[in-house]
């Protein structure tokens, strides 16, 4: 079992920035790989960002390619979500979210979040 937990949504200017953190538990947390997705008002969730268990490698959403960075510290068990050059469209519910497959360019969690609220003021 893998419990996720989001912090680090808020208010922020378009223009801005704003990182997410993913705190991860579970025995083999460090052996999964990581995403994240969001939900806007009234559309379906979308992926963002994923990492491999390693950190090795990373895939973006188009729509954020350039400006979000994915990172992660087995470590501390805890993804990130650097989001940069932030822009109204994304303004959203971020979920992190957990695939015990470290295969990431098809990427189905196994294990989600309760999401943090991420708003962009334009």
């Amino acid at each position: 079992q893998v419990q996720l937990v989001e912090s680090g949504g808020g208010l922020v200017q378009a223009g801005g920035s704003l990182r997410l953190s993913c705190a991860a538990s579970g025995r083999t947390v460090s052996t999964y790989s990581m995403g994240w997705f969001r939900q806007a008002a009234g559309k379906e969730r979308e992926f963002v960002a994923a990492i491999t268990s390693s950190g090795g490698s990373t895939i973006y959403a188009d729509s954020v390619k350039g400006r979000f960075t994915i990172s992660r510290d087995n470590a501390k068990n805890t993804v990130y979500l650097q989001m940069s050059s932030l822009k109204s469209e994304d303004t959203a519910v971020y979920y992190c979210a957990a695939q015990a497959r470290n295969f990431i360019l098809i990427f189905n969690p196994n294990y989600w979040g309760q999401g943090t609220q991420v708003t962009v003021s334009s």
